[in-house]
């Protein structure tokens, strides 16, 4: 597969001998389904990884449930600013609008992934009011962002996955009875200056440095363990991103909605999602070499391939690859209808719409093939169907193992 192609590369990279290595010059490649593998997938990561010598695995267990309750409350914040936001969004009163769009954009910032402030934004002028604001608070290099920010407990920034807690939540975090610094980072910079200029003989600096130095590695880790579990419990939806079976934790792609078996999240995220999950956390690993599709397929001399639907791509294909797209006509006439889009205003009436086509179809004895962007969704469509008595097979990476059978089956009258 393309994956082991990348991943002979990196292991020859690694290789001490040269008896070792698998792989010739990139000369030539001409590659299948190539708008998915230098398209879609073309920022994946290729990672071989290994232990650690030491995990902070009791990390994630330790702090979880104090993530939790931050987690909870801001939710619970969020949730009623979203309620004024929406009252005073209504209002006739150009005042009471911006003041219901400092309170949309401020619960966007708190909890972006927040279903009934997606739900919300889904309505007509909303999406633009939160843009606008947004627009207006960082202006000036966000000068003015902590008027939004600051009655926050964190801080999410969805187009970089990136969370920042505030001092409301680090207090918030650190209780009365912990150091009041237990979830801040030292200025590791200005300390170590000022220990230079203290009057101490080289051995006493060289000893207080080494405190001073693994002082701040305790707390580094421990801000980060505490950021990726916010990550976790706000950023990564479970039957979404992932799924959890026989009590582990496995990613969802979000591409083919299979399960990516031996793939896990970097960073502590995978080992946070599992505290979060209450599974067994795994020991941590570390990257010992990586290399993305991109990288890897742009190495060759010669680029070619092969696919249906390469033809939307075309800009991209050029712009990072230097590839033209030639469309080669088909064989025989093309009998498909290709019918206009249809928009409903909600997903129940877009849901309700979908079953009635499938209830008409099968009516007629015509097989059926619905495709959905998450499990969450293929769960929803299959309880609907169910209610209408309509006997279906559902196939999302939770039931990948029984792929082979359901396909087996399909396109036989009625399925």
């Amino acid at each position: 597969t393309n994956n082991e192609f990348g991943f002979d590369y990196l292991r020859d990279n690694m290789a001490i001998s040269p008896k070792d290595l698998v792989q010739r010059k990139h000369n030539f490649a001409i590659v299948d389904e190539v708008d998915s593998v230098l398209i879609d997938d073309a920022r994946t990561p290729l990672i071989i990884s290994g232990p650690v010598p030491k995990g902070d695995d009791q990390l994630f267990d330790q702090f979880r449930s104090r993530v939790e309750l931050i987690v909870k409350v801001q939710r619970d914040f969020c949730t009623h600013l979203l309620a004024q936001a929406k009252a005073k969004l209504a209002s006739e009163d150009s005042k009471e609008q911006e003041e219901g769009a400092l309170l949309l954009f401020r619960s966007y910032k708190g909890l972006p992934k927040n279903k009934p402030l997606i739900k919300f934004l889904s309505e007509q002028g909303v999406k633009a009011a939160l843009l606008k604001t947004e627009a207006f608070y960082m202006q000036d290099q966000n000068r003015n962002m902590h008027v939004v920010t600051d009655p926050l407990y964190f801080i999410i920034d969805e187009k970089v996955n990136s969370i920042e807690l505030t001092d409301k939540g680090i207090d918030m975090l650190t209780g009365k009875s912990d150091d009041p610094q237990f979830f801040v980072l030292p200025d590791i910079g200005s300390e170590l200056s000022e220990l230079e200029n203290m009057n101490l003989s080289d051995e006493e600096k060289a000893v207080k440095k080494d405190e001073l130095l693994q002082n701040y590695a305790i707390k580094s880790e421990r801000v980060h363990t505490v950021n990726q579990l916010l990550k976790a419990y706000t950023l990564f939806e479970k039957d979404d991103e992932y799924v959890v079976i026989d009590n582990k934790v496995k990613i969802v792609d979000e591409q083919t909605g299979r399960i990516m078996e031996g793939r896990r999240y970097s960073d502590g995220l995978h080992q946070a999602i599992e505290a979060k999950e209450r599974v067994k956390v795994e020991a941590a690993t570390q990257t010992f070499a990586t290399i993305t599709l991109q990288n890897y397929f742009r190495m060759y001399h010669k680029l070619a391939g092969m696919t249906g639907t390469a033809e939307t791509e075309a800009g991209e294909f050029w712009d990072i690859y230097k590839l033209d797209v030639v469309v080669i006509p088909t064989n025989k006439p093309i009998v498909r209808e290709d019918l206009n889009d249809r928009i409903y205003k909600t997903k129940r009436e877009k849901y309700t719409a979908v079953i009635e086509e499938i209830e008409g179809l099968v009516s007629k004895g015509r097989p059926v093939l619905v495709g959905t962007t998450s499990v969450e969704i293929s769960e929803l469509l299959s309880r609907m169907l169910t209610l209408r008595k309509i006997k279906h097979n559902v196939l999302n990476a939770k039931l990948h193992q029984r792929e082979a059978e359901i396909v087996a089956h399909a396109g036989q009258s009625g399925v």
